[in-house]
């Protein structure tokens, strides 16, 4: 039995009217055989998770630095914690699961090292500026695999793309990674900023707090609940007024006590430097960066570009063993 052709059915009789069908995808760039275990979608979830790119993301930084401790959010639990929100959400509109896990594991695939911090450097650096969002895409179509890229389907590039606020998805279950990669990374960034003793409970502003819950798992609880009650039977994803001026209000809050605070921007000084001296070095010396990069410039792809792809592939631990490795000099050996 053909159990894609089963679960292609199931979706056909069960899902929302508005829901992404895995028999309707508009496809990949290159065409590819279909599997008789599992969807289109299903399949890019597998590839994505079984990728290069996805495995780093567990020693790429969330918000803190080389943070000392077990417990704080990486690139990857960030990614997994949205993954859970987007699912529990599309679960209950009855939209595409697969397709909505697919687009939130993949939406983070391009971010640099050093979170933000490292995306600002390369936007500093490169013509024409550098977007997460963008390189995620890249990395899926053009750096994975040797060169040959995921091939993943329109429905979840388009979704990966358009994962910031905005931008606006093609499809329902991009819309759902869209709101629900905001309300993961807003909670959980004061939950590891409370516990890095950064700031206290107490200080979050009152009346967001008051609406939304006292805890991150109550926030994060409420706003799904309320997406779902202001979702279902419409063809948008959205929160109440209230409920998105109280999540616009905690935003607001942790750019300016967090984000942008004084401990962070001297770290980000830091980074910049780093971060801008590593990709300085390769672009004068470019066959010392790895095989398939020098590749790609043999093949025509401008230098600056690859060793931006480079430096925007590197995990925190890495970019610091480069810089050391290139500028800090090493004890004699007698």
């Amino acid at each position: 039995m053909d159990l894609r052709l089963v679960t292609e059915r199931w979706e056909a009789a069960h899902l929302s009217p508005f829901a992404t069908r895995s028999a309707n995808t508009k496809g990949r760039k290159h065409k590819a055989d279909k599997c008789d275990l599992r969807t289109e979608f299903q399949r890019d979830r597998d590839k994505i998770t079984h990728s290069k790119s996805f495995r780093r993301l567990m020693h790429k930084t969330q918000v803190f630095f080389s943070p000392e401790g077990d417990h704080y959010r990486t690139r990857l639990s960030h990614t997994l914690e949205v993954s859970q929100i987007a699912r529990t959400i599309a679960r209950a509109l009855r939209l595409n699961e697969d397709l909505t896990e697919a687009i939130a594991l993949g939406h983070d695939l391009g971010h640099t090292p050093f979170g933000h911090t490292g995306e600002d450097a390369l936007d500093g650096i490169m013509e024409g500026g550098f977007r997460h969002n963008e390189q995620s895409v890249r990395v899926a179509e053009r750096l994975e695999r040797g060169g040959q890229g995921l091939n993943l389907t329109f429905e979840v590039i388009d979704g990966i793309l358009n994962h910031r606020s905005e931008c606006t998805p093609a499809t329902m279950e991009g819309k759902v990674v869209r709101l629900s990669d905001k309300i993961g990374y807003i909670n959980h960034d004061i939950d590891d900023a409370i516990r890095s003793n950064l700031l206290t409970a107490e200080a979050l502003p009152r009346e967001a707090v008051r609406l939304l819950g006292e805890t991150s798992s109550k926030r994060i609880g409420f706003l799904i609940h309320n997406v779902i009650a202001n979702s279902t039977d419409v063809d948008e994803i959205r929160l109440d007024a209230g409920a998105a001026e109280a999540l616009l209000e905690l935003r607001t809050f942790m750019f300016n006590t967090v984000y942008q605070s004084q401990l962070q921007m001297r770290e980000r000084k830091k980074i910049k430097h780093m971060l801008e001296s590593i990709y300085m070095y390769y672009c004068s010396e470019p066959l010392k960066m790895p095989y398939d990069y020098v590749r790609m410039i043999d093949e025509g792809e401008p230098l600056e570009r690859v060793v931006c792809d480079y430096v925007a592939c590197m995990t925190d631990r890495f970019a610091l063993k480069r810089f050391t490795d290139i500028y800090i000099p090493s004890a004699w050996k007698v």
